[in-house]
Protein backbone atom coordinates (compact mmCIF):
# COMPACT_ATOMS: atom_id res chain seq x y z
CA UNK A 1 0.00 0.00 0.00
CA UNK A 2 2.85 2.38 0.86
CA UNK A 3 4.44 1.68 -2.54
CA UNK A 4 1.16 2.38 -4.32
CA UNK A 5 0.69 5.65 -2.44
CA UNK A 6 4.24 6.73 -3.30
CA UNK A 7 3.70 5.79 -6.96
CA UNK A 8 0.39 7.69 -7.07
CA UNK A 9 2.06 10.72 -5.49
CA UNK A 10 4.83 10.57 -8.08
CA UNK A 11 2.27 10.46 -10.92
CA UNK A 12 0.41 13.46 -9.49
CA UNK A 13 3.63 15.49 -9.16
CA UNK A 14 4.68 14.56 -12.70
CA UNK A 15 1.33 15.71 -14.10
CA UNK A 16 1.54 18.89 -12.01
CA UNK A 17 5.03 19.52 -13.41
CA UNK A 18 3.69 19.74 -16.96
CA UNK A 19 0.56 21.66 -15.90
CA UNK A 20 2.79 24.16 -14.13
CA UNK A 21 5.00 24.41 -17.24
CA UNK A 22 1.95 25.20 -19.40
CA UNK A 23 0.82 27.87 -16.92
CA UNK A 24 4.35 29.30 -16.87
CA UNK A 25 4.54 29.51 -20.67
CA UNK A 26 1.10 31.16 -20.81
CA UNK A 27 2.08 33.63 -18.09
CA UNK A 28 5.25 34.51 -20.01
CA UNK A 29 3.22 35.06 -23.18
CA UNK A 30 0.85 37.48 -21.44
CA UNK A 31 3.57 39.09 -19.26
CA UNK A 32 1.88 38.05 -16.00
CA UNK A 33 4.93 38.48 -13.77
CA UNK A 34 3.15 37.72 -10.49
CA UNK A 35 2.35 34.25 -11.81
CA UNK A 36 5.80 33.85 -13.39
CA UNK A 37 7.47 34.42 -10.00
CA UNK A 38 5.57 31.37 -8.70
CA UNK A 39 5.57 28.99 -11.68
CA UNK A 40 9.12 29.56 -12.97
CA UNK A 41 11.04 28.43 -9.85
CA UNK A 42 8.56 25.56 -9.41
CA UNK A 43 9.98 23.82 -12.50
CA UNK A 44 13.32 22.80 -10.91
CA UNK A 45 11.77 22.47 -7.44
CA UNK A 46 9.23 19.91 -8.69
CA UNK A 47 12.00 17.99 -10.43
CA UNK A 48 13.91 17.86 -7.16
CA UNK A 49 10.85 16.35 -5.48
CA UNK A 50 10.31 13.87 -8.32
CA UNK A 51 13.97 12.84 -8.18
CA UNK A 52 13.78 12.40 -4.40
CA UNK A 53 10.81 10.07 -4.78
CA UNK A 54 12.14 8.09 -7.75
CA UNK A 55 15.90 7.84 -7.24
CA UNK A 56 17.63 5.22 -5.13
CA UNK A 57 20.87 7.24 -4.93
CA UNK A 58 19.64 10.84 -4.48
CA UNK A 59 22.84 12.43 -5.70
CA UNK A 60 23.57 15.76 -3.99
CA UNK A 61 24.90 17.25 -7.23
CA UNK A 62 21.50 16.90 -8.87
CA UNK A 63 19.91 18.95 -6.09
CA UNK A 64 22.64 21.60 -6.34
CA UNK A 65 22.14 21.87 -10.10
CA UNK A 66 18.40 22.35 -9.61
CA UNK A 67 18.96 24.84 -6.79
CA UNK A 68 21.07 27.10 -8.99
CA UNK A 69 18.56 26.65 -11.79
CA UNK A 70 15.88 27.97 -9.41
CA UNK A 71 18.02 30.99 -8.50
CA UNK A 72 18.83 31.66 -12.17
CA UNK A 73 15.17 31.44 -13.16
CA UNK A 74 14.24 34.04 -10.53
CA UNK A 75 17.06 36.43 -11.45
CA UNK A 76 16.23 36.26 -15.17
CA UNK A 77 12.66 37.50 -14.63
CA UNK A 78 13.25 41.24 -14.04
CA UNK A 79 14.41 43.44 -16.94
CA UNK A 80 17.28 44.88 -14.94
CA UNK A 81 20.88 44.69 -16.14
CA UNK A 82 22.40 44.40 -12.66
CA UNK A 83 20.04 41.59 -11.65
CA UNK A 84 20.73 39.96 -15.03
CA UNK A 85 24.45 40.05 -14.17
CA UNK A 86 23.81 38.13 -10.93
CA UNK A 87 21.65 35.75 -12.94
CA UNK A 88 24.57 35.16 -15.31
CA UNK A 89 26.80 34.34 -12.31
CA UNK A 90 24.24 31.87 -10.97
CA UNK A 91 23.86 30.35 -14.43
CA UNK A 92 27.65 29.97 -14.66
CA UNK A 93 27.74 27.99 -11.40
CA UNK A 94 24.77 25.93 -12.58
CA UNK A 95 26.41 25.10 -15.91
CA UNK A 96 29.77 24.20 -14.28
CA UNK A 97 28.00 21.81 -11.91
CA UNK A 98 26.01 20.36 -14.82
CA UNK A 99 29.16 19.73 -16.85
CA UNK A 100 30.96 18.17 -13.89
CA UNK A 101 27.99 15.93 -13.13
CA UNK A 102 27.69 14.69 -16.72
CA UNK A 103 31.45 14.10 -16.99
CA UNK A 104 31.20 11.93 -13.87
CA UNK A 105 28.59 9.78 -15.63
CA UNK A 106 29.96 9.76 -19.19
CA UNK A 107 33.66 8.94 -19.52
CA UNK A 108 35.46 10.11 -22.67
CA UNK A 109 37.95 7.71 -24.26
CA UNK A 110 37.88 8.83 -27.91
CA UNK A 111 39.07 12.41 -27.78
CA UNK A 112 39.37 13.19 -31.53
CA UNK A 113 35.60 12.94 -32.33
CA UNK A 114 34.91 14.88 -29.13
CA UNK A 115 37.27 17.75 -30.07
CA UNK A 116 36.03 17.84 -33.67
CA UNK A 117 32.45 18.18 -32.39
CA UNK A 118 33.39 21.18 -30.25
CA UNK A 119 34.65 23.36 -33.13
CA UNK A 120 31.38 23.96 -35.10
CA UNK A 121 29.48 24.65 -31.89
CA UNK A 122 32.09 27.19 -30.83
CA UNK A 123 31.71 28.93 -34.20
CA UNK A 124 27.94 29.28 -33.78
CA UNK A 125 28.08 30.69 -30.26
CA UNK A 126 30.99 33.03 -30.90
CA UNK A 127 29.38 34.35 -34.07
CA UNK A 128 26.42 35.51 -31.99
CA UNK A 129 28.79 36.78 -29.33
CA UNK A 130 30.67 38.95 -31.85
CA UNK A 131 27.41 40.39 -33.18
CA UNK A 132 25.82 41.09 -29.79
CA UNK A 133 25.84 43.95 -27.32
CA UNK A 134 27.23 42.19 -24.24
CA UNK A 135 27.74 44.35 -21.10
CA UNK A 136 31.32 44.71 -19.90
CA UNK A 137 30.56 43.08 -16.55
CA UNK A 138 29.32 39.91 -18.29
CA UNK A 139 31.88 39.76 -21.11
CA UNK A 140 34.16 37.03 -19.80
CA UNK A 141 31.32 35.06 -18.24
CA UNK A 142 29.56 34.87 -21.61
CA UNK A 143 32.79 33.64 -23.23
CA UNK A 144 32.97 30.93 -20.58
CA UNK A 145 29.31 30.04 -21.26
CA UNK A 146 30.05 29.64 -24.97
CA UNK A 147 32.97 27.30 -24.28
CA UNK A 148 30.94 25.25 -21.79
CA UNK A 149 28.01 25.03 -24.22
CA UNK A 150 30.30 23.74 -26.98
CA UNK A 151 31.88 21.17 -24.66
CA UNK A 152 28.48 20.04 -23.41
CA UNK A 153 27.11 19.70 -26.93
CA UNK A 154 30.18 17.81 -28.14
CA UNK A 155 29.96 15.42 -25.20
CA UNK A 156 26.30 14.62 -25.88
CA UNK A 157 26.75 14.22 -29.65
CA UNK A 158 29.87 12.05 -29.34
CA UNK A 159 28.37 9.80 -26.67
CA UNK A 160 25.20 9.28 -28.72
CA UNK A 161 27.02 8.53 -31.99
CA UNK A 162 29.37 6.01 -30.37
CA UNK A 163 26.80 4.40 -28.07
CA UNK A 164 23.14 4.84 -29.08
CA UNK A 165 21.73 3.82 -25.69
CA UNK A 166 18.67 5.04 -23.84
CA UNK A 167 20.90 6.94 -21.44
CA UNK A 168 22.74 8.77 -24.22
CA UNK A 169 19.49 9.45 -26.08
CA UNK A 170 18.14 11.30 -23.06
CA UNK A 171 21.47 13.10 -22.71
CA UNK A 172 21.42 14.22 -26.35
CA UNK A 173 17.81 15.43 -26.14
CA UNK A 174 18.42 17.37 -22.93
CA UNK A 175 21.68 18.94 -24.13
CA UNK A 176 20.26 19.99 -27.51
CA UNK A 177 17.37 21.62 -25.66
CA UNK A 178 19.81 23.26 -23.20
CA UNK A 179 21.80 24.69 -26.11
CA UNK A 180 18.61 25.88 -27.77
CA UNK A 181 17.57 27.52 -24.51
CA UNK A 182 20.94 29.26 -24.20
CA UNK A 183 20.66 30.57 -27.77
CA UNK A 184 17.14 31.89 -27.15
CA UNK A 185 18.17 33.66 -23.94
CA UNK A 186 21.29 34.98 -25.63
CA UNK A 187 19.29 36.39 -28.54
CA UNK A 188 16.67 37.92 -26.23
CA UNK A 189 19.03 39.47 -23.67
CA UNK A 190 21.93 40.58 -25.88
CA UNK A 191 21.48 40.08 -29.63
CA UNK A 192 17.98 41.60 -29.97
CA UNK A 193 17.79 43.35 -26.61
CA UNK A 194 16.29 46.49 -28.17
CA UNK A 195 13.54 44.56 -29.95
CA UNK A 196 10.27 43.60 -28.27
CA UNK A 197 9.87 40.03 -29.54
CA UNK A 198 7.06 38.66 -27.37
CA UNK A 199 7.38 34.95 -28.26
CA UNK A 200 11.00 34.47 -27.13
CA UNK A 201 10.29 34.12 -23.40
CA UNK A 202 7.39 31.64 -23.80
CA UNK A 203 9.56 29.69 -26.24
CA UNK A 204 12.49 29.73 -23.80
CA UNK A 205 10.35 28.41 -20.95
CA UNK A 206 8.86 25.66 -23.12
CA UNK A 207 12.37 24.51 -24.02
CA UNK A 208 13.50 24.92 -20.40
CA UNK A 209 10.78 22.63 -19.01
CA UNK A 210 11.44 19.92 -21.61
CA UNK A 211 15.24 20.19 -21.28
CA UNK A 212 15.25 19.69 -17.52
CA UNK A 213 12.74 16.86 -17.67
CA UNK A 214 14.95 15.06 -20.24
CA UNK A 215 17.98 15.70 -18.01
CA UNK A 216 16.11 14.27 -15.02
CA UNK A 217 15.31 11.14 -17.06
CA UNK A 218 18.97 10.89 -18.12
CA UNK A 219 20.06 10.94 -14.48
CA UNK A 220 17.55 8.24 -13.47
CA UNK A 221 18.51 5.97 -16.36
CA UNK A 222 22.22 6.53 -15.60
CA UNK A 223 21.72 5.37 -12.03
CA UNK A 224 20.30 2.08 -13.31
CA UNK A 225 22.42 1.48 -16.42
CA UNK A 226 26.06 0.42 -16.27
CA UNK A 227 28.20 3.34 -17.57
CA UNK A 228 30.10 2.79 -20.81
CA UNK A 229 33.16 4.81 -21.84
CA UNK A 230 32.92 6.77 -25.11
Amino acid sequence: MAYENKYDLFKVITIFYFVNAIIEVTAEAYRLKDIVYITKPLIPLLLMLMYWLKSTKRNTLFFLIMLFSTITNLLFIPDDKMILFYGVISFTIHRLLLLYFIFKIVEIKKTIPFVLSILPLLMVFFYLFAASDVPDNSYYLIILHNVMAAVLGALAITSYVIDDSKRNSYLLISVLLFLGLQLIIYVEKYYLSDENIYFLRPLAMSVNALAFFAFYKFVLVSEIAKPKPI
